[in-house]
């Protein structure tokens, strides 16, 4: 059985993850039994990214949220009517906080009855079984995995499987969704789930879908890794349309889109994780005509603050371009200074739409050149603190002063810095020690004294007379022999 904790905690980035045990937390304390549900569970199986956290509360999710804010969470919308929260968490993380739910239909089709429920009438009232399975993350079950359709068989055989016969009558914009499920995933709507879609579509079940109800299944479409796949097959369906009849004529911007997903997957090799649902809506809708934009987003259920924000969003990409490519950001060090306060989304529009050669190449700089020399710093300061320079503010100066000579492309080699920090922070190189030279020892010259001198020639006079008598003596035995 998978260690669906393990899972989690090796598959969250950091941020996701103190998102993750802050809501445990708070739920702890407010004696509510918290899940994760839907889409967070069913990427974590698939291994596809996580992008969001969806939690599921046996309580009221609002409670929860005003907590959270205190902690420097942002509250993104609130539907007090289904008790649903969209939250932005610190670190960028985006989420979301439900209460548990039950929908009852006096008849199909109509607007069904919402009931406060347990998380297993929760689930079993959902749209697909590869969205009906949750992760306990309450104390005494933190981990156990809850699959009341199975889900997980379904995932595993690569279908979408819809939950009931009347499905896509309740809410018809479930036609939509199927097919965005099916192509994000590469999976097939299974058998009687494909019976069902094709009975709704000739019942023109399609034509009843809310303009609100499209409107939120483009939000999705917009944070989706590869929307084009969707698009091609909502147009494949005839359902582009019901998104709005001008796109459908007109097409989605396959090739902004396609350009807009490039640019995200070298920011993912960079390290970045960017929201992009802007860009992307943009890139989707970018043969639309700005007015023609405005009404279609309307249409949509987009508020008008989100349509104002929406619009301005290329003047502000605009603005940043005109940053880069001025005096003020010259030199390396002011460039990488600007960019790094730049939202990444607006850098990644800039990356796929702009033709600003002189910003492109500081973006480009910035990602793949200047943030690896930044990443590089530590070494720096621990090179510094080798030549004696205490910690501190001069200590800092000195380490940004080096960073920016380093974006200049000097002080590349461990040499080089050690030169420039001497300079820099006034360390002289200690002087060098002289070896003293080893002279050769002296042979002292032996100088005879008068005794010594006295007693050689006493011994040179013996040695002679020994000599003289053993001539004389050799001589006179010869002498009588004869």
């Amino acid at each position: 059985m998978p260690d669906y904790m393990f899972l989690l905690e090796s598959r969250l980035s950091p941020e996701q993850r103190a998102a993750m045990l802050r809501v445990q937390e708070l739920a702890a304390v407010l004696g509510f039994n918290v899940y994760l549900t839907g889409g967070t569970v069913r990427d974590l199986i698939t291994g596809a990214n996580l992008r969001d956290l969806d939690f599921t509360v046996e309580g009221n999710p609002s409670k929860m949220a005003r907590e959270l804010e205190k902690g420097g969470a942002k509250v993104l919308s609130e539907d007090e009517k289904l008790r649903q929260v969209e939250l932005l968490f610190a670190g960028d993380v985006e989420g979301s906080i439900s209460a548990a739910r039950d929908e009852h239909y006096v008849r199909p089709g109509t607007r069904p009855e919402i009931r406060w429920s347990t998380i297993m009438e929760d689930l079993r009232r959902r749209d697909f079984s590869l969205n009906a399975i949750a992760i306990s993350l309450n104390p005494a079950s933190r981990g156990l995995l809850l699959d009341p359709t199975n889900g997980l068989s379904d995932i595993e055989h690569g279908e979408v499987r819809a939950l009931s016969i009347h499905s896509f009558t309740n809410q018809p914009v479930r036609l939509l969704r199927a097919l965005r499920l099916a192509a994000r995933m590469g999976f097939k709507l299974e058998s009687r789930t494909q019976e069902w879609f094709n009975l709704a579509i000739e019942r023109e079940l399609q034509l009843t879908i809310t303009p609100e109800d499209a409107g939120e299944e483009v939000r999705s479409l917009s944070r989706e890794e590869r929307p084009q796949l969707i698009l091609k097959e909502w147009e494949e369906g005839d359902l582009l349309e019901l998104v709005h009849p001008i796109l459908a004529k007109k097409h989605p911007g396959y090739d902004a889109i396609n350009r807009l997903i490039k640019v995200r997957d070298d920011l993912y090799m960079a390290g970045f994780r960017p929201r992009l649902a802007t860009p992307m809506l943009l890139a989707i809708f970018s043969r639309l005509k700005d007015r023609e934009l405005s009404n279609t987003l309307s249409k949509l259920g987009y508020r008008s603050a989100e349509i104002e924000a929406i619009e301005k969003f290329p003047e502000k990409a605009l603005d940043i371009q005109k940053e880069l490519a001025g005096k003020k950001t010259k030199t390396p060090i002011d460039a990488y200074r600007y960019i790094e306060k730049i939202p990444m989304e607006y850098v990644a529009y800039l990356l796929a739409e702009s033709s600003n050669s002189a910003a492109l190449s500081k973006l480009k700089a910035f990602l793949h050149k200047w943030r690896p020399v930044r990443q590089a710093l530590p070494i720096v300061a621990t090179e510094l603190e080798a030549l004696g320079m205490p910690r501190g503010p001069k200590f800092d100066q000195i380490v940004q002063d080096v960073f920016a000579i380093q974006l200049n492309g000097r002080a590349k080699t461990p040499e080089e810095r050690v030169k420039i920090l001497r300079k820099l922070s006034g360390i002289k190189e200690p002087p060098k020690k002289k070896e003293k030279e080893k002279k050769p020892a002296k042979v002292e010259k032996h100088v005879e004294t008068a005794a010594e001198k006295k007693a050689a020639a006493a011994e040179k006079h013996a040695t002679h007379e020994r000599h003289k008598a053993g001539m004389k003596a050799a001589a006179a035995k010869h002498k009588g022999k004869k």
